[in-house]
């Protein structure tokens, strides 16, 4: 089984659930830097998009949150595609969820200053999410999904509710999903993979 990675805005490319794959299942994982480009999700899609038409032999695409959402959004001009999509805590409403986070105040004083500052865990650092994140999140947080794809969501999501991957599910009918008893890192549910992956591998 050969997967294309996607990992989440605060991720890695040999993060744990691409080394739990292959350690675990024993498939070939090719895990791309998402955060090479930039951090708008229009800039990690067409990361997405470079490394699909680049390596066209994919069994399955996979990616989590962030990546998730990259993946959905790279989908949609692949549409010639045969392509099997499973997504981790996609995520869906990516603009509500940073509009909550910074409230009407802070939404004004990032675009007015042209930049927010955000803590990356993953890099341990201040990086700067520049006004076009949320410009790109506007546009592109809600994609039509075309192609067969499962998608693993705890119901205890503290940074994408389920209700996102819901109302996806509830609007395509290529797309089921799979709640787990779990929060965002879906760290107690990878047993869930394969699982999602034979569903998919099924779907029509």
């Amino acid at each position: 089984m050969k997967v294309l990675w996607a990992h989440g805005l605060e991720g890695s490319p040999n993060g744990s659930k691409p080394t739990w794959i292959i350690e675990n299942l024993g498939w070939d994982v090719v895990s791309i830097d998402m955060s090479q480009n930039g951090w708008t999700i229009a800039e990690q899609t067409k990361v997405v998009y470079d490394k699909i038409s680049e390596i066209d032999d994919f069994d399955l695409i996979m990616g989590s949150s962030y990546g998730g959402l990259a993946i959905a959004n790279a989908a949609n001009k692949l549409l010639d595609r045969d392509m099997r999509i499973v997504l981790m805590a996609p995520a869906f409403g990516l603009a509500e969820n940073f509009q909550k986070i910074a409230g009407e105040k802070g939404l004004d004083e990032w675009e007015n200053n042209g930049y927010r500052p955000y803590f990356h865990h993953g890099l341990n650092k201040e990086i700067k999410l520049n006004w076009d994140f949320m410009v790109s999140a506007q546009e592109m947080s809600w994609p039509k999904i075309n192609h067969p794809t499962v998608v693993i969501h705890g119901i205890s999501d503290e940074i994408v509710q389920i209700e996102s991957s819901r109302k996806i599910a509830e609007s395509n009918s290529n797309v089921e999903l799979i709640e787990v008893e779990d929060g965002h890192r879906l760290g107690k549910s990878l047993h869930f993979i394969p699982i999602a992956v034979e569903k998919v591998l099924s779907m029509r």
